[in-house]
Formats: structure tokens, C-alpha cells, sequence
């Protein structure tokens, strides 16, 4: 069922991007920016300065007022939302702070794409589940997080549901991507660990559906472009657990195996609480969208770990390098290479 990359449906324009200092917002940023030119805006949080460029406007979700002014300034037609804090530990120390930039912003965003009748895409997450079962979870499968922002992040989706019965909401887990900082999400923030030889701990036990930002941007066009209404799960087709994760990392990096230590979730501490096996079942997406939208992550079989010490092996033609890790874990096979 799969279908080749090609062009979507152009988006109602201009468009409006979220949260562009998270992975799935910086990438998308880049995407849609490239695709049309002059007729997209990013915002990211006033108080996140070192993140500049073409487009990028400093305006935090929850100020009303600012953002009410920038819908009036430019008419967004669409809105993705990719905006959200999913620092765990700083969420779960500050649930005021966390209410405020996932439920409030959202409720913000909820007026205004009203007031302008735009079409609404928003960027969900796979941890509104414990995963405290097998895993495989559907769309009706009730909501149990176990984190400060996992229950922000559902008390979202009622907002839209409710507000918005036509706006789309896509349950996304690992955004596989670069960011902006180099140390932000799953890849850049193991390969930060690894890049200064220190030890990086991941679980045995929380497994993810991860997907490649490049499969992602596309489905968010398709999304803006269509009238698909309501909740979806957007996990790609291969589970891994965030130790297999790491794995993938050290090795196609080339670092050294001794810095990966492995351990089960309850031995993470009391904050964050980790959840489980929250991996995703996406078959609704692929029925409405009539193909498999996700390459598995990763593309390379090769990478994929068959046991605990397997990123130990090494073949003196395939030592691993940052170069071949950019290659083979930010892009999936379909798309250009990075420049």
C-alpha cells in the first residue's frame, strides 16, 4: 500500500507553523517554507531568542492579544500546530507553566482559527497513553497518562474536539529530524551524549512508533490540504524501545558502545514517571489516506538491533560516522539528501 513521495495538494495559504522549536516544527518550517515561499510564518516562544530566520516570529501561543494580532496581520488560512513544552521533568516540577503553553495556547489558537475560519492540523503525542499494556493503541482506546504532559496534552485534544469538530488531530510519537539546537529531541539529544563521551542511559521498556519528519511533512500537507476531521494516529510502522533507539544512534554515529547503558523505566526515579509501550496503531490513517504514508524508522534493515549488545558490532567497511548517521537516521530513503 505504500505510495512514493509526491506533490500534495497545496495547503489554503498563507500558513501558519507553531511551535518551531520542537523537531516535527522546525522540520516542517523548513518543508513548507521551501514549498511556498513568502507565504509561511513560524512562531516560537519570546523568550527562545537564539531561534531566527525568514519567517520566525517571536509570540508565545498563550498571549491572546499577540497572537489574535498576527492572525489579523497576515489571514492565516491553515494552522499547524506543532507548539507545545514536552520537557517531562520541567512539565511535571511546573504544571502551572505546563497548563498554560499546552492547554491554554491551544484554547488561544482555538479562537482565532474560528474567528478566521482557517483549517486546523494539531500535533498530538502517544504518551496520553501509560502504556502500561501490550501497546498497539487505536484511536478509541481511553486516554491513562502518566505524566504532567501527557494530561496537558489530552485536556488539548478535548478543546478541539469539542470546539473544533473540523479540525484534524494527528497523534504523532518520535518526530526523527534534526532541531535547531542540536540536542532537542530523540537522535540529537543521544548523539549530544555520545559526541562528548559521556554515558547516556535509556529503557528497556518505553517503546515508541517513531517516524521520519520527512514522511511527517508530508502527511500534515495532505492534512491542511484535505477536510479529514477529528483523530488520527500518525506512528510509523516499526516499534522500538528507546534503548534499540540509542543503539541505532551509537553505532551508525560510530561511538563508542560503552557509553550506552540500559535499565528498566522504574529505575529512572520518581520524576518524570516514564510510560510504557505506548506504540501506536495508524491502520485508520492508512485506511483514509489509501496507502502507508510512513517509511519505518529506520529505512536501513541493517540497523535495525537484533539484541542488547549489538551496537558493539562493527564491520571495518561500515564503522559508523555522524555523516552516515545524518544520512540514514534525518532522511528516509524517498527524499533528497541533506544539503
Amino acid at each position: 500500500m505504500f505510495r512514493p513521495a509526491t506533490s500534495p495538494q497545496n495547503p489554503p495559504l498563507p500558513l501558519l507553523i507553531t511551535g518551531v522549536a520542537g523537531v516535527a516544527g522546525y522540520n516542517a518550517l523548513a518543508y513548507f517554507q521551501a514549498r511556498y515561499p513568502g507565504r509561511v510564518i513560524g512562531i516560537r516562544q519570546q523568550d527562545n531568542w537564539r531561534l531566527v530566520g525568514p519567517g520566525v516570529v517571536a509570540c508565545n501561543a498563550e498571549d491572546r492579544d499577540g497572537l489574535a494580532q498576527l492572525f489579523d496581520e497576515h489571514g492565516f488560512r491553515s494552522v499547524l500546530d506543532c507548539a507545545g513544552n514536552c520537557a517531562l521533568k520541567s512539565c511535571e516540577l511546573d504544571p502551572a507553566m505546563a497548563w498554560r503553553i499546552n492547554v491554554e495556547g491551544v484554547q488561544n489558537l482555538a479562537r482565532q482559527v474560528t474567528r478566521h475560519d482557517s483549517r486546523l492540523v494539531h500535533l498530538s503525542i502517544d504518551l496520553v497513553f501509560s502504556g502500561q499494556g501490550a501497546g498497539g493503541h487505536v484511536e478509541e482506546d481511553p486516554t491513562d497518562p502518566v505524566t504532567v504532559y501527557g494530561t496537558t496534552m489530552v485536556a488539548a485534544e478535548r478543546i478541539l474536539l469539542e470546539q473544533l469538530p473540523r479540525a484534524c488531530i494527528l497523534r504523532i510519537s518520535l518526530p526523527m529530524g534534526i532541531s535547531f539546537n542540536g540536542h532537542a529531541g530523540a537522535i540529537d539529544w543521544i548523539q549530544s551524549r555520545f559526541k562528548k563521551s559521556k554515558p547516556a542511559t535509556l529503557y528497556f521498556d518505553e517503546v515508541r512508533t517513531p517516524t521520519y519528519t520527512d514522511c511527517l511533512n508530508e502527511v500534515c500537507e495532505t492534512m491542511l490540504a484535505g477536510d479529514l476531521a477529528g483523530l488520527y494516529h500518525a506512528g510509523g510502522p516499526r516499534p522500538l524501545t528507546l534503548y534499540q533507539i540509542a543503539q541505532i544512534v551509537n553505532r551508525a554515529g560510530g561511538y563508542d558502545p560503552n557509553h550506552l547503558m540500559g535499565c528498566p523505566r522504574r529505575m529512572a526515579g520518581p520524576i518524570p514517571p516514564r510510560a510504557g509501550d505506548v506504540t501506536l496503531d495508524s491502520s485508520k490513517l492508512v485506511r483514509a489516506l489509501g496507502y502507508q504514508p510512513f517509511d519505518a524508522w529506520p529505512c536501513d534493515e541493517s540497523l535495525v538491533p537484533t539484541h542488547a549488545e549489538w551496537h558493539h558490532d562493527r564491520s571495518a567497511d561500515r564503522p559508523g560516522s555522524p555523516e552516515f548517521l545524518a544520512e540514514a537516521l534525518y532522511r528516509c530513503e524517498r527524499h533528497a539528501p541533506l544539503q
